[in-house]
């Protein structure tokens, strides 16, 4: 019986890697009906909306996404799809590994760690607004609660456990801000007597980013608040060579999102010139979700056996590179 998932494409570049990607999972051998639908600059040029009503409907049905990156205008336009999205299905977990591969040049070896993000509360909740008629003064309000920081700091703590991790690092400003970070520090440290076979401590937020710059070895799993988390999770994607590797993952308790977390790179739209790594291995976050382990592992071991030797990768890898997007996929392919 096939698997049916929903598959957002994308903006600029989307198209391209999510078509890479996609002819990889055939390659494995696991059967997935995709529903394909679109969001984003696309979907308002033919629906007048960033996020149709179809796509909401197709995710609730499916429960599983794979999504290319969707473009939000900065400062003015519509709100970002990315976050309506975890709103509308409470993907209240964003997962991001950092992990390297051998080929890529990057300061580190061998690093290996996993931010786990809060993903609906805080800052990026959405409450703002001017504070007078002239629009001279803005307001945003984070909100940080009991049951979004249990149910964020237990994910952590059960990730770790179930895939052989042995410390997880809670991040906060409790020093500062100490009712909102204050809370989600305290409840961590109550949760995390639960763990015992965890090991457990806690860092503050800008001085986790200079030790994660200094020593990433130091951390394995790494838990945090919204914003917190998305500025980690970029800094430690640029210790294995940036977002080009990057996948990610908003779990939810329903459904699950898999998405290449760059951008859309509008500026190479078109030119087959894109690295499909990200969304590849986002793909194999969503094989592992399904249960397909052994396809997964596989590609995820094609993925590094192609990058290892240098010579099909895209130029973002190998300047000196004319690879194109699907000429990678088929190296790849060709590993499996």
């Amino acid at each position: 019986m096939p698997y049916t998932v929903t598959l957002i494409p994308g903006d600029g570049i989307g198209p391209e890697i999510t078509g890479a990607a996609t002819r990889v999972i055939e390659a494995t051998g696991v059967k997935i009906d995709w529903d394909t639908q679109i969001a984003g600059v696309s979907a308002i040029e033919k629906y007048k909306d960033p996020l149709p009503q179809g796509v909401i409907e197709s995710i609730a049905r499916n429960k599983v996404a794979l999504k290319g990156p969707l473009t939000t205008p900065i400062g003015t336009g519509f709100r970002s799809v990315n976050v309506a999205l975890r709103k509308e299905f409470e993907l209240y977990s964003n997962l991001r590994p950092a992990k390297s591969f051998e080929g890529i040049k990057s300061r580190y070896e061998n690093v290996d760690l996993v931010i786990v993000r809060e993903n609906t509360e805080e800052f990026y909740s959405g409450i703002e607004h001017y504070v007078d008629a002239k629009k001279s003064a803005a307001e945003t309000i984070g909100i940080v609660t009991r049951t979004g920081s249990e149910r964020i700091l237990r994910f952590a703590f059960e990730y770790a456990l179930t895939h052989g991790r042995k410390k997880v690092t809670i991040v906060h400003k409790a020093n500062i801000l100490k009712y909102t970070s204050g809370l989600f520090l305290e409840i961590g440290r109550n949760l995390s007597k639960e763990y015992p076979q965890i090991e457990t401590n806690d860092r503050i937020i800008d001085n986790m980013a200079m030790q994660l710059v200094m020593n990433p070895f130091q951390f394995d799993v790494i838990v945090t608040t919204n914003l917190f988390g998305d500025i980690l999770s970029d800094l430690a994607s640029g210790l294995v060579g940036g977002l080009g590797m990057a996948p990610g993952a908003n779990i939810g308790y329903n459904n699950s999102v898999f998405e290449a977390v760059h951008g859309s790179a509008p500026d190479i739209a078109g030119k087959g010139i894109a690295n499909p790594c990200a969304v590849i291995l986002a793909s194999v976050m969503m094989l592992e979700h399904l249960g397909e382990s052994d396809a997964a592992g596989r590609i995820e071991g094609a993925v590094a056996g192609v990058i290892k030797e240098g010579k099909k990768v895209t130029r973002d890898l190998n300047p000196a590179s004319t690879v194109t997007t699907d000429e990678m996929a088929d190296a790849i392919i060709e590993k499996l």
